[in-house]
């Protein structure tokens, strides 16, 4: 199956230092670990990201670092989306000047935007750019679903090659796969549900869980892709308590702090974001133990 973005995708963390500033280096060795675990590309960013609480300047200098780390490797996919079309805009240009390789625009939050103004931004965003784009249905965060009319209307963009799709609704993901057909591409926004939609179609996966299973995960997507359902549904079952432990707080708190305890230190969120609790890291490092034992 084409995958514009290569199958397993990392939704990377913004690593931070003690003072909470922005530790590049942490960023540039996380991105080389993430690929070296079995990721294809890199989503920088994003809301496991902190995208919110991260400067347009420190968003800019972090495409830049993950380019220079690992762009001759995988593909690196820059979150660049807001509830401000101008402003996406601007930050969708000035990270193509990075040399990423893709934009990732999420639902416009906050504001909750028509269908029609679905279309209107996304298209504004695709037109400014000549990087192909993802768009990152989450309605969950948003307050706004990206309907599937409106997705088949915006893959007909020559720039718009894919959905993030986190709706958590698998019938909803054969609809939309069904809608596209050769428009578009679906990945997973939802580890949990990475199997169970690959089987209607997905080609693949943006994950938060790759940060601590990435070869398990790149062999799951693997496996589905070839058609291995046993190989599939056994990663899936062995994965599945470490979807739930990484998810028991605010997202991307708990994987930020099981970061620190088995990896290096990647810092706290910052605020309104908190550090997980010890109970929290606890319930990760045990589901951990079974995904590496499949």
């Amino acid at each position: 199956m084409d995958a514009p973005f290569g199958h397993v995708l990392t939704a990377m963390i913004t690593p931070f230092d003690d003072d909470g500033a922005v530790d590049h280096g942490r960023v540039w060795e996380l991105a080389k670990h993430l690929v070296d675990g079995g990721s294809d590309g890199i989503v920088v960013t994003g809301s496991t990201g902190e995208s919110p609480t991260v400067s347009d300047d420190e968003k800019l200098a972090i495409f830049g670092a993950v380019v220079e780390a690992v762009g001759d490797r995988a593909h690196v996919v820059a979150g660049t989306g807001t509830y401000d079309t101008a402003h996406s805009v601007e930050m969708t240009q000035k990270a193509e000047e990075t040399g990423v390789h893709g934009i990732m625009a999420v639902t416009p939050y906050y504001n909750r935007p028509s269908q029609e103004g679905l279309v209107a931004h996304f298209t504004a965003v695709a037109d400014a750019t000549s990087l192909p784009v993802m768009l990152y249905n989450i309605p969950s965060r948003t307050g706004r679903r990206i309907e599937i009319d409106t997705i088949a209307r915006l893959a007909s963009h020559p720039r718009i090659v894919a959905v993030k799709d986190a709706v958590w609704d698998v019938g909803f993901t054969t609809d939309t796969v069904l809608a596209i057909g050769d428009d578009a591409v679906v990945y997973s926004g939802d580890d949990m549900n990475t199997l169970p939609m690959m089987s209607v179609g997905a080609v693949g996966v943006v994950s938060v869980v790759a940060h601590l299973a990435g070869p398990q995960v790149k062999a799951l997507v693997s496996a589905a892709l070839e058609g291995d359902l046993a190989t599939a549904r056994r990663l899936h079952q062995a994965l599945a308590p470490l979807c739930r432990a990484l998810f028991l707080e605010p997202n991307p708190a708990p994987v930020k702090a099981a970061l620190t305890a088995l990896w290096a230190p990647v810092g706290a969120p910052r605020l309104p974001l908190v550090s997980a609790a010890d109970a929290t890291v606890d319930a990760v490092k045990e589901a951990l133990g079974i995904a590496q034992k499949a």
